[in-house]
């Protein structure tokens, strides 16, 4: 049995069993602590999208030979 085979009741049943095993507090710690994971996962991703970026606009700014740019 996949996962694909689970239906909205056996989502709410899991969804009920957690909240009864951990409790409403934990569950919504844990939640947040997902959350601040993902939103530091998705900063750290488009701070290497911007290096990237910075990186190629930097090497593409100039490109005349060094010999040639004295030369008017």
């Amino acid at each position: 049995m996949g996962l694909g085979q689970i239906g909205p009741m056996g989502l709410l049943l899991i969804a009920v069993v957690v909240l009864v095993l951990f409790g409403r507090g934990k569950v919504s710690s844990l939640m947040g602590e997902v959350g601040k994971g993902i939103t530091a996962f998705k900063r750290g991703v488009d701070d290497g999208k911007k290096e990237v970026t910075d990186e190629t606009a930097t090497a593409a700014r100039d490109v005349t030979p060094s010999e040639d740019k004295d030369r008017v």
